[in-house]
């Protein structure tokens, strides 16, 4: 008997693990409503490696929005994320530093790829003899900008960009003044070249390097841009 309720309990289970979810898209308001709500929270959760115990967090959310009394108050409830978060970004500041730290290692090392004494990395795809920029000149380019994982981030190749050389991040500057117009580059820049070990919340992570393919269009004298 004990071996049959066992077995029932454990089919049972199997059923429930293997079950159809439930057809929200179906379902009535309440329950799309809900599932909606669901997912905005969990949407800005993402990007970061939490582990949450889902029934804890209901019961938190079910006490504020029915207007129960909370077991924590609400400084309380916000320095327990703070420091959860804290946590979690010294850890993927961590992990960022060290993938950096390898990715430079072994891309230095590199045929064909050149290092500076600050650091900066760079590929020559077309080299030419032309006029090369001043730390006071603005620079049209083109240019694709990558993470270190091949995707994109950020590109101009729709308009170009004017770029003061006095005003852009360090790498950038480096990675320019070496460049002749008409050549077309691929620059490495470090983090502590670029956004360093903070990054741009949301847009750039902690210890970054960008990858820049990078087109000198035109040098244009400083004074001359705003005439």
């Amino acid at each position: 008997m004990k071996k049959f309720i066992a077995f029932f309990c454990l089919f049972f289970l199997v059923c429930l693990l293997y079950a159809d979810p439930t057809d929200y898209r179906n379902a009535d308001m309440k329950a799309r409503l809900s599932y909606s709500f669901g997912m905005l929270f969990g949407s800005n959760l993402t990007p970061y490696p939490l582990e949450i115990d889902y029934e804890a967090f209901t019961e938190g959310f079910r006490a504020m929005f029915e207007g129960d009394n909370p077991q924590f108050t609400e400084n309380e409830a916000i320095e327990y994320v703070e420091n959860a978060m804290q946590i979690v970004m010294e850890r993927i500041s961590e992990e960022n530093r060290l993938k950096e730290e390898q990715f430079l290692a072994y891309n230095g090392q590199r045929d064909g790829v050149h290092v500076t004494d600050r650091g900066l990395q760079y590929e020559i795809l077309v080299e030419t003899n032309g006029e090369k920029p001043a730390l006071e000149s603005i620079v049209k380019v083109n240019y694709t900008g990558r993470f270190i994982d091949g995707s994109i981030f950020d590109s101009s190749y729709n308009d170009g960009a004017y770029l003061p050389l006095e005003m852009v991040i360090e790498g950038w500057t480096e990675g320019l003044l070496l460049m002749s117009v008409g050549s077309k580059y691929i620059l490495y820049l470090p983090s502590s070249l670029a956004y360093g070990k903070n990054g741009i919340q949301d847009i750039i992570p902690p210890y970054s390097t960008l990858i820049f393919e990078v087109e000198l269009l035109e040098i244009i004298a400083g004074n001359d841009f705003y005439e």
